[in-house]
């Protein structure tokens, strides 16, 4: 079954509806972004996250001891890197005992090869920037590894994008917003139509 992830959890509410509506993965931002959360407010947060879903930290060229600080003390259990972070440092999370999720913005098929290429565990392909909108998925092989699409994914496209593309994770955020913040029947809606897909 696909993998879902809600990402960009800000408020109390947003957990509770995560809670409720059990996606596999809750997402909190420490990269400059409306959604942008200190590691406090994202260890209250992760404080009432059920055991069950597990807390992602997204990152964007942090340095590696900061996010090895916010894994070692259980605030998120893997590191999500968003920027242009060299191997080494997926290898030196890796090593000190954390998975890792790297994104790729994907305009063309050597973004892909370049995704391939990674040593993260898993990769997640993206339009980029938090834009909102999808990119061309045409573009995506068949990929033997695990990976999570991000990018415009909405209550609309969501069903389409599982039966073409069979990802094993899907990577939700601006799509179950109303005014810029989490709207609980969009996180029940998309989960429940990414479950069905």
């Amino acid at each position: 079954m696909t993998k879902i992830k809600i990402c960009g959890l800000t408020r109390m509410q947003d957990i509770q509806a995560v809670n409720e509506a059990e996606p596999d993965y809750a997402g909190f931002v420490f990269a400059e972004s409306r959604r942008k959360v200190t590691p406090r407010q994202a260890a209250e947060l992760r404080a009432a996250l059920a055991p069950e879903i597990l807390p992602v930290g997204i990152f964007v060229n942090a340095a590696v001891a900061e996010i090895l600080a916010l894994l070692q003390s259980g605030t998120i259990t893997i590191a999500q890197l968003h920027g242009q972070e060299p191997a080494e440092s997926v290898r030196q999370i890796q090593q000190a005992g954390f998975p890792v999720i790297q994104a790729f913005r994907v305009q063309s098929t050597a973004d892909i090869a370049r995704a391939e290429a990674s040593p993260a565990d898993f990769l997640l392909l993206d339009s980029g920037g938090g834009t909102g909108t999808a990119f061309d998925w045409s573009l995506i092989p068949p990929i033997n590894r695990p990976w999570f699409l991000a990018g415009g994914l909405t209550p609309e496209n969501v069903q389409e994008a599982v039966r073409k593309l069979h990802p094993w994770g899907m990577d939700v955020s601006s799509g179950v917003e109303t005014d810029g913040k989490k709207d609980r029947n969009k996180i029940f809606t998309i989960i429940r139509r990414i479950r069905n897909g």
